[in-house]
């Protein structure tokens, strides 16, 4: 399933979703999440993120302090890098994810 599948499959109700069961470790109906399907569930949760919600409100984003001279700390690496991304030489694509075929999906 490419990066636009998985957008389209996925809604706020379902990502939530997902991440209250990556919290917990279980789905609603108490059933628990295997490893690859929290793994899943995680990728899945980081692109929609990526493509709908700012910067700041993602899952893992670290505020960065302001110097007393008001620039920002480690805003010079804020640049996407190739280094960033030793796998794939071509950051556009950096955001990957496995299919979907063993999630189970909570609708």
């Amino acid at each position: 399933m490419d990066k636009q599948s998985i957008l389209n499959a996925l809604t706020p109700e379902i990502v939530e979703k997902f991440r209250t069961a990556i919290e917990i470790g279980k789905w609603e109906d108490g059933t628990k999440l295997t490893a690859e399907q929290k793994e899943t569930c995680m990728q899945a949760v980081l692109v929609w993120e990526h493509e709908f919600v700012p910067v700041e409100e993602r899952t893992g984003y670290i505020h960065k302090p302001v110097k007393e001279d008001g620039t920002v700390v480690g805003s010079e690496c804020d640049v996407e890098h190739e280094h960033h991304y030793p796998n794939n030489p071509n950051p556009s694509l950096a955001v990957m994810v496995k299919p979907f075929d063993k999630v189970l999906f909570l609708a």
